[in-house]
């Protein structure tokens, strides 16, 4: 690892240090502040940034996509397998749900971070559209900015729908899964096989909200990577 590279990387790990340190006694916007400003004396812009943060939501999305579905595969498959020991399929559920709850809260996660450098890249584009000498290229700027908000607030819609319809499937798989916890027998078993077609009909609903985020966040990546070109 060559000068350059070794202070970078000390550059990042001092500012996750100084927020974590700070957190208590910063405001959430302070810290935010001190890692955008830091990246850009590094050469990544907010845009950089903003696009770098849906490709990783975009991804989240995507992992989650394909754990509801092998959840519901595996509650399906567990459900209907005659015999076995029930605390072993207790076992399973329990594991295909935490699973899933873990893809939930990255997805989450993901958006938030969305939100905060786009927040953040606006207000400093409103600002600066004061900065502009020559009107022209002070309205051309300010028709891209228009152009970028309608573009991300299609984006976001879409991913907060999803994000939105993960805790209703979240809380129908726990429920399966408290169910098995506290009664370990045949009955709970045809009980619960009697609830899948609701809990399959909800995932294949999220599975096309989610696939929407995912094109509106590929659409997006793909503009804002055009216009850098």
């Amino acid at each position: 690892m060559n000068f350059r590279h070794r202070v970078t990387a000390q550059t990042f790990a001092s500012v996750a240090f100084t927020c974590g340190l700070v957190l208590a006694s910063l405001t959430a916007s302070g810290c935010q502040t001190a890692y955008y400003e830091t990246m850009e004396k590094l050469g990544y812009h907010k845009r950089d940034l903003m696009v770098s943060d849906v490709k990783k939501a975009r991804d989240a999305q995507q992992d989650a996509k394909e754990q509801f579905k092998s959840a519901l595969d595996r509650f399906t498959k567990t459900l209907n397998i005659q015999g076995g020991e029930l605390q072993d399929k207790y076992e399973v559920l329990n594991d295909e749900y935490q699973q899933s709850d873990k893809r939930a809260q990255a997805v989450r996660s993901r958006i938030a971070s969305v939100e905060d450098v786009s927040d953040a890249l606006f207000t400093e584009w409103e600002g600066e559209l004061k900065q502009y000498a020559n009107a022209s290229l002070r309205q051309k700027s300010q028709q891209q900015l228009r152009q970028t908000r309608t573009q991300y607030g299609q984006l976001i819609k879409a991913m907060k729908r999803a994000e939105a319809k993960m805790d209703p499937v979240l809380a129908e798989l726990k429920d399966h899964v408290l169910v098995l916890k506290h009664n370990l027998n045949a009955q709970a078993i045809a009980s619960l096989k009697s609830e899948l077609t609701t809990v399959e009909g909800n995932i294949d609903v999220l599975i096309k909200d989610l696939n929407a985020s995912i094109h509106e966040a590929d659409t997006f990546i793909a503009s804002m990577d055009k216009d850098n070109a």
